[in-house]
């Protein structure tokens, strides 16, 4: 058993690692308030903290003890919280990576002459654990359509990329309707132009087809209402208004709480 972080296997740095315990839930972050003259407190809802995911490390016996000081310079370079987030897989669960890094102090215990253990502790400011194969479902036609999310156990924010042709006519424009929410794209917005919008990040871009962004894509939505998609079946309608809808691709983020 093992974890890759960044990229990287633990066996290729020469130590074994063991998930012990699993944080089942975040931390709830809850929202209460004293009301004078009421028993109790009102309940203001919550929302989820940060994860921490601990995991057991075994050196494997190095030939002296100053080799075993050499290997573990390189972890801590490997590992080094100052580098950021990176993206940690565990080998126990393969199918979805979380962005990590460390959160405390690693103090190695030396155990015979050239071996030792030591424990990592993982923060992960966002809690949630991320498909690491995503779902993607393309859309070609106006109309109805059923895309199913088969990864993850709760609800995702999916990145739309829309192509298409709408004038800058207040009467031209195409709408995405995500289970009942509804998306407006205004014009203008060109044939060799794509609107991509992201429901994790709250933003839209506009980019030529080779990635580069053009401009700013809120301006041309109607409302700022970002799609989200739940595990199993989603209905995403497609109109027309005056304007020319060519594609619409969808990266699902799945997710895990």
């Amino acid at each position: 058993m093992g974890f890759t972080f960044d990229g990287v296997h633990s066996k290729n740095m020469k130590i074994t690692a063991r998930i012990v315990s699993w944080q089942v839930s975040p931390a709830p972050r809850n929202a209460f308030e004293v009301i004078p003259g009421r028993m109790g407190i009102a309940d203001l809802g919550s929302d989820t903290s940060e994860k921490y995911i601990k995991v057991i490390c075994n050196i494997f016996p190095q030939h002296s003890f100053t080799e075993m000081i050499h290997l573990l310079d390189d972890v801590a370079e490997w590992l080094n919280p100052y580098l950021g987030l990176k993206q940690l897989v565990l080998d126990d669960i393969p199918n979805r990576y979380f962005l990590a890094r460390l959160v405390e102090e690693v103090d190695c215990e030396r155990i015979l002459r050239s071996a030792g253990s030591f424990e990592l502790t993982f923060v992960c400011p966002d809690p949630y654990g991320y498909a690491i194969t995503d779902e993607q479902f393309t859309i070609n036609s106006t109309g109805s359509h059923v895309v199913e999310r088969e990864l993850g156990n709760i609800e995702s924010f999916p990145i739309y990329r829309m192509k298409g042709n709408i004038s800058s006519s207040s009467s031209t424009f195409l709408t995405v309707t995500t289970n009942g929410e509804s998306l407006k794209v205004n014009g203008p917005l060109s044939s060799n132009e794509i609107l991509i919008v992201d429901s994790g990040l709250l933003t839209a871009k506009i980019t030529d087809t080779s990635g580069n962004t053009i401009r700013n894509g809120l301006s041309i939505l109607d409302e700022l209402n970002f799609p989200v998609l739940y595990p199993g079946s989603n209905e995403i309608k497609v109109s027309s208004t005056g304007a020319t809808f060519t594609e619409l691709h969808v990266l699902s983020q799945s997710r895990w709480r």
